[in-house]
């Protein structure tokens, strides 16, 4: 095994920087692996001291100056790169947009998004401070996932921001330290080495795979899971082809108001729960509705960051398992949401298992006729974490905007990221998906009835499923 590399300690990679590898194979280049993302603020910039601001945040941020190397079995390894070293190996531009439209620059930062970074030996991140048309400034952020997922790449940005604010403002305190991303790492690499908490893990999702096969729900009703049946010439077939072979994606964003959005969370803080039940609840029975069956299966992301060091110790940390419900129509609303929120728990403390090693099992268990068949019509990422979270509000009334970039590509057909407006903390309901196996005439009538849906069970929770898709 390779010991070092530039005298650094290496380190292999883990399973969620594993799982980013594996399906990027399936695309034409590394670029699937790219997030891309701005942040400005409604201010005039001090530009030499957001630089000195931006390089301060890597000195401090082991996850930003990761580095991969490959030995000579083609194996991938990691290791951190020097302060000094980071500083010369990455620049900091500058582009002012103000002579373009908004649109304009936004294109231009979208095609920043689709060229993938060097692997080897080469830093995973850039950034560029922008000028906007709008009067806004700031700074647009381009990672690679294996070193960066949402979580940790708002943490990156906020902790920019609060070392610019303190050395600008008056009173405005220096933000504390980040956390070790290597301390973290080598505690990921035990708990993989065969660990007891590993083996506890396994057992639970091999009981729960071995429970029953779920079945697919589409997007518009059983056509794809018919097709498949047919196709493979068994009417008991309970998968389906729900990707398509192209990878080329779109992205529809959805925005729901922010009186609408609070009273979403007005019943989710009523009855204790997080708006990631409710919104698994909306997605579940809606393809309840569309397709008749109880049984509804989703892939659900987890972000793994329950302690302070996990959150603040950056990287990439999501692992996404299937988010399985069986509920007959008359069972209540309310009682559906609590048994999400208790099945939620019961994931989250196994959730370090490798996802991989899961879906593995599952096909196992249940052998499929053909490569390429799934349960899963869908993934869900909800975003609890904004930048409006303790630190950016001792701006007063500073107005900022983020914005996300596509890459272009996805190797699964919807992939659905629920995220708090920065402007007016309403939601985005932001759909990737192939733009060959979704279309945006299918996202727009499955965001209306999922809205539907969730307001109708949120005003009257002690409706049966059954009844509420009857009113909706």
């Amino acid at each position: 095994m390779m010991k070092t590399r530039k005298g650094h300690n290496v380190y292999p990679i883990t399973v969620a920087q594993k799982f980013h590898l594996y399906y990027a194979k399936y695309c034409p280049n590394m670029a699937v692996l790219n997030i891309g993302t701005s942040l400005t603020i409604g201010t005039e910039l001090d530009w030499n001291v957001l630089r000195d601001s931006i390089n301060y945040a890597y000195a401090r941020n082991e996850a930003m100056r990761i580095r991969f190397t490959r030995d000579k079995d083609g194996e991938c390894y990691q290791y951190i790169a020097d302060v000094d070293e980071d500083f010369k190996e990455r620049t900091v531009d500058f582009k002012d947009f103000t002579d373009v439209t908004m649109e304009e620059a936004e294109n231009e930062m979208q095609g920043w998004t689709q060229v993938p970074f060097e692997f080897e030996d080469s830093p995973m991140t850039k950034i560029v401070m922008i000028k906007m048309p709008d009067g806004f400034n700031g700074v647009y952020f381009l990672g690679h996932h294996m070193v960066v997922d949402a979580q940790s790449l708002i943490a990156f940005l906020k902790d920019i921001i609060e070392i610019y604010c303190n050395a600008m403002y008056e009173g405005v305190p220096f933000p504390k330290d980040m956390c070790s991303y290597i301390e973290q790492l080598k505690k990921d690499l035990a708990y993989e080495a065969g660990s007891k908490a590993q083996l506890r893990d396994r057992e639970f999702f091999e009981k729960l795979i071995r429970q029953s096969e779920p079945i697919y729900n589409g997007i518009d009703g059983t056509a794809k899971l018919d097709a498949a049946r047919e196709l493979m010439h068994d009417n008991k077939l309970r998968s389906a082809f729900n990707a398509s072979d192209d990878v080329t994606s779109a992205l529809d964003i959805f925005h729901l108001e922010a009186e609408p959005t609070k009273r979403l969370m007005d019943f989710c803080e009523k009855y204790h729960i997080s708006l990631a039940c409710l919104l698994l609840m909306g997605i579940r029975t809606f393809f309840q509705k569309e397709n008749g069956f109880d049984d509804v299966s989703v892939n659900n992301a987890i972000a793994r960051r329950a302690t302070l060091k996990e959150k603040k110790s950056g990287g990439t940390r999501i692992h996404s398992f299937p988010f399985r419900t069986c509920f007959s129509k008359d069972v209540r609303f309310i009682d559906a949401v609590y048994t999400i929120r208790d099945k939620q728990n019961e994931l989250f403390r196994h959730a370090n298992y490798n996802p991989t090693e899961y879906f593995a099992l599952r096909s196992k268990t249940y052998p499929q006729p053909k490569a390429g068949l799934t349960y899963e019509p869908m993934s869900l990422t909800y975003q609890p974490m904004t930048l409006k979270e303790k630190g950016l509000n001792d701006l007063g009334d500073i107005k900022y905007k983020t914005k996300w970039y596509p890459n272009g590509m996805t190797t699964q057909a919807m992939y659905l990221t629920v995220m708090h407006r920065p402007e007016d903390n309403g939601l985005d309901f932001s759909f990737e998906h192939q733009v060959k196996a979704v279309s945006r005439k299918q996202l727009e009538y499955m965001y209306y009835y999922l809205c539907k849906i969730m307001f109708k069970g949120a005003e009257n929770p002690e409706l049966t499923i059954g009844e509420i898709i009857k009113l909706v």
